[in-house]
């Protein structure tokens, strides 16, 4: 699907962020108002390359546990399946880039599958990686789940057994 901003956005991509990016495409960026950095959604990672072209963020999309924008702040929060700290960008609201990070966050989800356990709730999820298109499992614990608990442990190992084989990764 060929969104009208990307193509533009793509191309006025200032040339520190597409030289971060090495052989990744850009979909679409957007300026963060608070730090000034370039946020990039290319097609294999997002990316957050600063003012003088650092980069400050380089993560696969099949990382990202989710995002939310809060319109009313013109912000963007993400979390990731790995609990590193959330990122938030603050962005003009014309911007279009929630729009492509949420297509790339779900061009990376292949089936999900929610576990219902005595002390809260998983996912367990299959994810493409975006740069190889290699399929990847992963389980996502809720609050207050801990996985060194054995009952914990044995409902997500079935759980991840039954995605895999329904898409084929015996």
């Amino acid at each position: 699907m060929k969104l009208p901003w990307t193509a533009a956005r793509a191309a006025a991509l200032p040339e520190a962020a597409r030289a971060a990016m090495g052989a990744d495409r850009p979909l679409g960026w957007a300026r963060d108002l608070r730090s000034g950095a370039t946020v990039v959604a290319g097609t294999a990672q997002v990316y957050a390359v600063g003012p003088a072209g650092e980069v400050l963020l380089a993560r696969p999309w099949h990382l990202v546990d989710g995002g939310s924008w809060d319109r009313d702040a013109a912000t963007l929060t993400v979390t990731w399946v790995d609990k590193e700290a959330p990122a938030r960008w603050r962005f003009d609201l014309d911007s279009g880039f929630p729009e492509v990070f949420r297509a790339r966050v779900q061009a990376s989800v292949v089936l999900v599958e929610p576990v219902e356990l005595p002390a809260g709730t998983a996912r367990v999820v299959v994810r493409k990686d975006l740069a190889d298109q290699r399929l990847l499992t992963q389980a996502i614990l809720g609050p207050g789940v801990r996985a060194a608990d054995p009952t914990v442990r044995q409902a997500l190992d079935a759980a991840l057994a039954r995605v895999r084989e329904q898409v084929g990764l015996d």
